[in-house]
């Protein structure tokens, strides 16, 4: 009666070891962690109605990815800092098997080469206050970068036009944020090239999160393929009046809708190699040669590089679309050189930014830049002649070779040092009369041959002086012993 039992019991414990081995776990399966916030509400300028429609459709669209999304809706710049902070230590809690995404829908701004995200309290009076009352761009990058993820996502719909006023010497859009130059596993993406403005649209939504929405949908789509695609949907939209623009630094796969499983990302069209080599001018010229107009325009769109565009323009000269893509070309070599001279940060990267792009809307910022590094260059040499002037104000003895005090600001120093200088006599006596130059001949006959006969007296008499001669200019010898040994008889 038992074995029956006892089959039974084993059987079903293998059925349910199996089943667990064929189903994922909660723990194996993938965390994904979504901050969204619209900036809809602003106060001192026109409300964005597309930004609340943009954060609520991706809202919706990463929790059916299978993201716990956290909205955020209408942020200060306290709020936003927090919101920030709070979403940073929900994704240090879940741990490095985590993908962090976050999508940021209102104004962005360009100030002195830093890109900010703009609170809806932000009121500028100037420039100089949107370090003070914006979020800057890489708060966030760094913040999240900082934490052990497997991937941090940023989608950035921030560039539209510059609604304050007071900001008119603004760069336009955003400018270039390479994650290469971060910590690997991140990706970034812009809803417009660097340096250009975004549309709000006809629709509810902005052309960028419209083709977002549409685009990530599909299954089993890699994550480059699909911000290449919604880059062909928006500049199909936009009439090429608008291109979105992304970088990577993801090492493993992810697909917003089918398995990504963590897989380390694949070479090729399916996924951006870290590696990887760009192609010349002269590959696209081989690439585009024969192709007809409209499908070489898609494919330099997809590829979104300065040789594609540069083979693009030389190729199709005539075509419709050559005179959007020379502008986009031209745009895309000032923010890469934009870029260089904030990096670089000196003297000459401004003055030579300044050389080839002296009337773009970044000459303004970029001779601000270039004085301040100016006065940061010109107090090197100040301090460095401070030294040699306390040198200079040493005392100068002939005797010796003057060297700094070692406090100058202490007051007695100086006298010390004179003190020290004029107790040093015997230098001076042995310099100026050395005893072999000038002997004197009266002291030789006095000494050496003293007449006979005279009486003691006179002989003291002349011994006396020539040893008083012999000592004041000469100094020691047999001499002195002898009157020493003469005056003590």
């Amino acid at each position: 009666m038992r074995r029956p039992v006892l089959c039974n019991l084993i059987l079903a414990s293998g059925l349910f070891a199996l089943s667990q081995l064929m189903t994922p776990t909660e723990a194996a399966a993938e965390a994904r962690l979504a901050l969204v916030i619209g900036q809809s509400a602003y106060r001192t300028v026109p409300e964005l109605p597309n930004a609340a429609n943009d954060a609520k459709g991706m809202a919706e669209l990463l929790g059916n990815a299978g993201f716990t999304v956290t909205a955020a809706p209408n942020l200060a710049q306290i709020e936003m800092r927090q919101a920030i902070s709070d979403f940073a230590d929900k994704v240090s809690a879940s741990g490095a098997d985590t993908v962090a995404l976050v999508f940021y829908a209102g104004h962005g701004l360009q100030i002195d080469g830093e890109n900010y995200l703009v609170p809806v309290d932000l009121d500028p009076k100037r420039e100089d206050d949107i370090p003070l009352q914006g979020v800057r761009l890489n708060d966030l990058l760094n913040t999240l970068g900082a934490l052990p993820t497997r991937a941090r996502i940023f989608m950035l719909d921030a560039c539209r036009n510059n609604p304050f006023p007071a900001l008119s010497g603004a760069g336009h859009g955003l400018a270039i944020v390479d994650t290469k130059a971060g910590a690997p596993g991140s990706f970034i993406s812009y809803s417009t090239s660097p340096g250009a403005e975004a549309e709000d649209g006809s629709g509810a939504d902005s052309p960028y999160t419209t083709a977002a929405l549409t685009v990530a949908k599909q299954p089993n789509l890699p994550i480059e393929e699909v911000f290449k695609r919604i880059r062909i949907a928006v500049a199909q939209s936009t009439d090429g009046r608008q291109i979105p623009w992304e970088s990577s630094s993801l090492t493993t796969d992810f697909k917003f809708f089918g398995d990504s499983s963590g897989q380390p990302a694949a070479a090729g069209a399916s996924a951006m190699a870290l590696a990887s080599t760009p192609r010349s001018v002269a590959d696209w010229r081989k690439d585009l040669q024969g192709k007809d107009a409209s499908a070489a325009y898609d494919l330099v769109i997809t590829e979104d590089t300065v040789e594609a565009y540069q083979a693009y323009v030389e190729l199709y000269a005539e075509a419709s679309t050559t005179p959007r893509l020379r502008t986009v070309l031209e745009r895309r070599r000032q923010m890469l050189a934009w870029e260089r001279a904030v990096a670089i940060n000196t003297r000459a990267s401004f003055e030579a930014y300044l050389a080839n792009w002296g009337n773009s809307d970044l000459a303004a910022t970029a001779r601000r830049l270039l004085l301040r590094v100016q006065n940061r260059n010109y107090a090197v040499p100040v301090a460095a002649a401070a030294v040699p002037v306390a040198v200079a104000m040493a005392p100068t003895c002939p005797c010796s070779a003057p060297t700094p005090p070692a406090t100058p600001i202490n007051p007695t120093v100086a006298p010390v040092i004179k003190k020290r200088v004029d107790d040093t006599p015997p230098k001076r006596k042995v310099v100026d009369t050395p005893p072999k130059r000038r002997p004197p001949p009266d002291e030789v006959v006095v000494e050496r041959a003293p007449p006979p006969g005279p009486p003691p007296g006179a002989v003291m008499q002349g011994i006396g002086i020539g040893i008083g001669i012999g000592m004041g200019m000469g100094g020691g010898g047999r001499g002195g012993d002898y009157r020493n040994e003469r005056g003590r008889y």
